[in-house]
């Protein structure tokens, strides 16, 4: 800490008395302090100190409208984590002003008259201290800031992962990385309006990105065929999602936990006529009902080797027509409430 620093650190003195305020700014200037802020309004402190943010507070006790502990008491409440030490200003000695003072935040105290070595001793120690405090609270916060952006930038990165691998199991169907957007944000966006919350629609968007995971391991000659598959390759075809539930387990992470689940089930039916377990209605985790209806739109609005691209609202017909047999009716009606939102995201991703 050097000595222009030390002598710049603001204070304010506050009392009642404007001849004991000239008397503390003469003292205090004469020895090198330079930002000295004086009060004779204790009614004023507060707004005073969350303008000025003053390095030490020297603080009559006996004021009018608003007393010593009363502004303590307000300082206090601001909850500020870098608040001054206060120095109480007082004519009364006696033990039970000065511990009913330090007990409502006082860190030390001056008894009127005034000893000016002692009042200086006091200022130069206790400046001292905040200042240090305040520097180790910065150093605290710029070191939560680096890791926070750290944190976010290995949170990135991590997503951009799981994208690609995304990705790469749609690779063989020669679809590019926007279907995994648009089924990720599409998935999010009814979550959002299902009552998830903000963590738990993060996750959905990121883990709906490994729906197709089980794909990779899928023969690409089954793939990318051109026209319907026969009844063999269509069992085999159905593999994906214990093939993707099994690539996914392993990890208890809520994100990789997610991701399993939709892998394995947003192929089921609401009716039961789903794979690959056959569940029905809320059996389904809403996560696999969720992703099952941001899947089968964007698939037949998509262009496919085995299929013709279907209109945007053709795919919006066949989906409300399938409301409570493939898909949960509740979720359908999200669906049909957000076409709005849904389309922007297909169009920003198209």
């Amino acid at each position: 800490m050097n000595d222009t620093e030390f002598k710049n650190a603001v204070i304010l003195a506050v009392d009642d008395e404007p001849i004991n305020l000239k008397l503390l700014e003469r003292i205090l200037s004469n020895n090198g302090y330079t930002s000295i802020l004086t009060e004779t309004d204790p009614r004023n402190v507060s707004a005073i100190y969350q303008t000025n943010r003053p390095d030490l507070i020297l603080l009559d006790l006996n004021m009018p409208h608003c007393d010593g502990y009363q502004v303590m008491a307000q300082l206090k409440a601001l909850n500020d984590p870098l608040l001054p030490p206060i120095v109480i200003l007082t004519a009364q000695n006696t033990e039970q002003f000065l511990v009913k003072a330090l007990e409502a935040g006082a860190r030390d105290f001056v008894t009127k008259p005034f000893k000016v070595d002692e009042l200086l001793v006091r200022v130069k120690n206790l400046i001292e201290i905040q200042l240090a405090h305040k520097s180790l609270y910065m150093q605290k916060v710029d070191l939560e800031k680096m890791v926070l952006q750290r944190t976010r930038q290995l949170h990135e990165e991590r997503l951009q992962i799981i994208q690609r691998v995304g990705w790469a199991a749609e690779f063989n169907e020669k679809e590019n990385g926007n279907h995994i957007l648009r089924i990720s944000n599409i998935s999010a966006l009814l979550a959002k309006n299902l009552g998830f919350d903000d963590y738990q629609c993060e996750l959905i968007l990121n883990a709906s990105s490994m729906h197709d995971i089980g794909k990779i391991n899928i023969p690409d000659s089954i793939l990318s065929k051109p026209g319907k598959l026969d009844a063999q390759e269509w069992e085999v075809m159905k593999q994906h999602t214990l093939l993707g539930a099994q690539i996914l387990d392993g990890n208890d992470s809520d994100l990789m936990t997610m991701a399993k689940e939709i892998a394995l089930t947003h192929h089921e039916k609401w009716d039961g006529s789903g794979y690959p377990n056959g569940l029905a209605g809320d059996e389904i985790p809403m996560v696999g009902r969720i992703v099952a209806v941001a899947d089968v739109f964007d698939s037949l609005t998509s262009s496919r080797p085995y299929m013709q691209k279907w209109t945007v609202e053709a795919a919006i017909e066949l989906i409300k027509d399938l409301s409570g047999k493939h898909f949960d009716p509740k979720v359908v009606s999200v669906f049909e409430s957000e076409l709005e939102e849904i389309i922007k995201i297909k169009n920003q991703f198209a």
